[in-house]
């Protein structure tokens, strides 16, 4: 049986159930002990964007371009987008009805994509797929480029309340 790109043999087990192959277990660990997509590399670049977003937000709402409840939607939409995320890997996995990749961009250019990028490494979902993940990047800099816009001079000061 072939699952998600993995071998995978199941063997029956003493009791119920089925537990996998010793082998194909080895030979899934050497497949994923190659380009990590989490490795430590591609978290130095990520860490300086994600300080340099809260930054700007932080600025935002110092200078009162932004309230400070945008943060706490931010963070709404963020968690929702990391469970937007777990679901559609575990139906990946169980073979249902999948999240609309639109849904998944979607998401991300709402504010999400902090959180779709902490699911895409802690799910390994979705990270591998060169053109989701170009379309992911143009939601990331696309709600980057409306938040400086919106705290820079598009926006008078104080639009929102505050």
């Amino acid at each position: 049986m072939k699952r998600q790109g993995r071998l995978v043999r199941w063997e029956p087990k003493r009791g119920f159930g089925f537990i996998r192959s010793p082998e194909v277990s080895a030979a899934n660990s050497r497949r994923r002990s190659g380009a990590a997509p989490s490795s430590s590399s591609s978290m130095l670049p990520m860490g300086l964007l994600l300080l340099g977003y809260a930054a700007l937000l932080g600025y935002g709402v110092w200078t009162a371009r932004l309230p400070p409840l945008a943060l706490g939607v931010l963070l709404l939409v963020n968690l929702l987008t990391f469970a937007i995320y777990g679901f559609d890997k575990n139906a990946a996995q169980a073979g249902r009805w999948r999240t609309a990749e639109s849904t998944l961009h979607l998401m991300s250019v709402a504010g999400g994509w902090p959180g779709a990028w902490c699911a895409q490494r802690l799910f390994r979902h979705k990270s591998r797929k060169a053109s989701f993940m170009a379309g992911y990047w143009a939601t990331v800099l696309l709600n980057i480029a409306a938040a400086a816009a919106w705290v820079g001079k598009l926006a008078p000061a104080g639009l929102l309340g505050g």
